[in-house]
């Protein structure tokens, strides 16, 4: 079934075909995208002419249509669509700044509160709020929204990991850190090792060993970073991802006082976790997102698109920007994202494809490049650093010899 969110992908599919390459230029190009764990589903292709290009592209966008459809499927008691077509935790809404008129309202409307809290000690307060029997997640945002004109109100949507996936062999290379260099990964559990200097869980069954986050890790560790908190936004919930416990794992890494943190999750937009992304911002922390491995027809990926977000896309070992990588409403810098390998939660080595493995790999340099709060002066340091920059790799490439993680 091809779900309202197809409207978004058309007109960016249209612009991707429209000035397609000519078939020397996508001769045996390839286009692999595996998502581990939350969302399956392979796009394998080889490409040898412009028309398989455009059937390319538009495999993309329907295949990330496709999973989620059979996402929410597969977890229907767990699993709603919004308003808006997106995924996010069944039977509840979320109210920003909820005051006591506003939840004496919702009460009286039929609306159970769950919860009333500060998400991650943030200053972002809000109340989870059970729909009432028998009403849809649309149907009770649109009627809060109807009780509660002007107040903020919203699902609680789930983010993705950003996609993975098997690539071609990679040689090593790292550049080396201060020792007391930090990062933080917002995704799946790991494995303890002593580069996990904290770790927590912000969902059932969390922490929980992850093989996506496991390799991001991995990639940190082989750029150089020898502090890397983890938090585990999985768990073992279908629900986990959502936007609530993004914010939570903000505020857990802002008290720790990480100045980077890596997240390589895709998702809609969501309120909550804006105003978490931009508190945690103004408080200092770089955030560093992927864009995505749906293509550039897909909608734009958030975290990535929120204003001050550090989006990053992902190149291979020619410097060409995957075929597959995503986007998001800006872009700052790309880094390897194929042609390279990483340590799997077997221990074994693994080869990787996707922006997901990017995204770390930036924000290890701009760990290693923060010698102080200053963030600016930080992303000064990276704009020197950063190699071919341009339309399509923002200003730059970062990190292009790290492609093999410890």
């Amino acid at each position: 079934m091809i779900d309202r969110s197809l409207r978004y992908i058309l007109p960016g599919l249209l612009a991707v075909l429209v000035p397609v390459a000519a078939p020397a230029q996508v001769r045996g190009l390839p286009v692999v995208d595996t998502v581990l764990g939350r969302v399956g589903g392979v796009v394998s292709d080889t490409l040898h002419s412009a028309g398989d290009l455009g059937q390319t592209v538009t495999g993309l966008a329907t295949a990330r249509i496709d999973r989620v459809d059979q996402f929410v499927h597969d977890h229907r008691d767990s699993i709603e669509r919004d308003d808006t077509g997106q995924p996010a935790r069944a039977h509840e809404v979320l109210l920003l700044d909820p005051d006591p008129e506003g939840l004496r309202l919702a009460a009286g409307a039929g609306f159970a509160l769950v919860e009333q809290g500060d998400a991650g000690g943030l200053g972002v307060t809000y109340a989870r709020l059970q729909a009432p029997p028998g009403k849809s997640l649309a149907a009770a945002l649109r009627g809060l929204r109807r009780i509660l004109p002007g107040r903020t109100i919203t699902a609680d949507t789930i983010s993705f990991p950003a996609g993975s996936g098997s690539g071609q062999a990679g040689g090593a290379g790292t550049i080396a850190a201060p020792r007391d260099a930090a990062v933080g990964i917002i995704d799946g559990g790991v494995p303890a090792s002593p580069r996990i200097v904290a770790q927590a869980g912000f969902a059932a069954g969390a922490p929980h060993a992850d093989a996506h986050a496991q390799a991001i890790a991995s990639l940190l560790a082989g750029a150089g970073i020898t502090r890397i908190l983890v938090a585990d936004v999985y768990g073992t919930d279908p629900a986990g991802g959502n936007a609530l416990a993004i914010a939570r794992a903000l505020g857990w890494m802002q008290a720790h006082g990480l100045r980077v943190v890596s997240i390589s999750l895709v998702g809609p937009a969501n309120p909550l976790l804006a105003h978490a992304v931009a508190i945690v911002q103004a408080r200092g922390m770089l955030v560093v997102a992927a864009v995505g491995n749906d293509g550039a027809a897909a909608p734009p990926a958030y975290p990535a698109s929120y204003p001050g977000v550090i989006a990053v896309t992902a190149v291979d070992g020619h410097n060409r920007v995957l075929f597959e990588a995503g986007h998001a409403l800006h872009l700052d810098y790309a880094a390897p994202g194929a042609d390279l390998t990483a340590i799997g939660l077997d221990g074994r080595e693994q080869r990787l494809r996707g922006t997901s493995f990017a995204a770390p790999l930036v924000a290890a340099r701009l760990a290693a490049l923060a010698r102080d709060a200053d963030t600016r002066a930080t992303l000064q340091r990276a704009d020197h650093e950063a190699t071919d920059p341009g339309r399509r790799t923002g200003r730059g490439i970062l990190c292009a010899i790290c492609r093999k993680g410890i």
